[in-house]
């Protein structure tokens, strides 16, 4: 009797924590599919939500390391001034883990469709942190 009660206690605390692992899950791959869908908008500021507005946010592309909220949207805005130049984003998902509370980690592969200038993709690790209940993106590596 005492092992059949351990079993079921462990196997509701097992349920509970995939549970919530897999709406955590969601909600951060939403943010992927919104910044996806604001990206195909030409909409930079709106694809910016999914990163923490903070000095502390942290982008490494080609360029090397670019810190803070406001330096990594001049980026965006510098390296894809018009749509011609931002095409159409399509984000694969190769990877996705949650190395401790509050804290979720992407890899995955991005692939913009550009007629005019020619099509670019490559790699991106994404660091998500669930700050004041919002996940949001604080590392952003992409190479491309």
């Amino acid at each position: 009797m005492r092992n059949w009660l351990f079993t079921l206690i462990l196997l509701a605390t097992c349920t509970f924590a995939f549970a919530q692992s897999d709406k955590d899950k969601e909600e951060v791959l939403a943010i992927l599919r919104q910044q996806e869908a604001d990206w195909n908008q030409g909409n930079i500021k709106s694809f910016m939500n999914g990163y923490w507005n903070s000095d502390s946010l942290m982008f490494v592309g080609k360029a090397g390391i670019t810190y803070g909220y406001k330096a990594t949207y001049e980026r965006y805005m510098k390296s894809y001034p018009d749509n011609a130049t931002m095409g159409k984003l399509k984000f694969t998902f190769l990877n996705f883990s949650f190395p401790g509370p509050g804290v979720a980690f992407v890899v995955g592969k991005f692939h913009l469709t550009r007629p005019e200038k020619g099509d670019l993709e490559g790699h991106y690790t994404l660091l998500f942190k669930k700050i004041k209940g919002k996940w949001l993106i604080i590392c952003d590596h992409t190479s491309g």
